[in-house]
């Protein structure tokens, strides 16, 4: 068994993102395929570059306003919403246009595939 504190994460400033994000990463893969947690912060508007994980991605909103997109179009999330995106599902996520948005990733299997940023 392993525990990670609060506090004891690695916070990263990542450049797929397209404003200021900042990833917690509170607990990484254990095993070759495992599950990886973190706590990404979004602010004004700040949103993924499009990419597509190898295995699942469940997305639990903790706080702020947020916007959700595939192919399909662009969804609202706030506070509380869970979101799931199966395995090469091409997609992106963050904050709301003038709102500041966080949330738990949940992945599987490993590292995702980036592409560019959403227009």
């Amino acid at each position: 068994m392993k525990v990670s504190r609060n506090g004891e994460g690695t916070i990263s400033r990542g450049s797929t993102f397209t404003n200021k994000a900042f990833k917690n990463s509170m607990m990484p893969a254990q095993e070759k395929g495992g599950v990886d947690v973190a706590i990404v912060t979004f602010e004004d508007g700040a949103v993924t570059f499009w990419h597509e994980h190898p295995g699942e991605q469940v997305l639990y909103i903790l706080e702020g306003r947020g916007r959700v997109g595939n192919d399909e179009g662009v969804i609202e999330v706030s506070a509380g919403d869970v979101v799931y995106t199966g395995p090469g599902e091409k997609h992106w996520h963050g904050a709301a246009p003038g709102q500041t948005m966080s949330h738990i990733s949940i992945t599987t299997v490993g590292s995702p595939i980036w592409y560019d940023a959403p227009e």
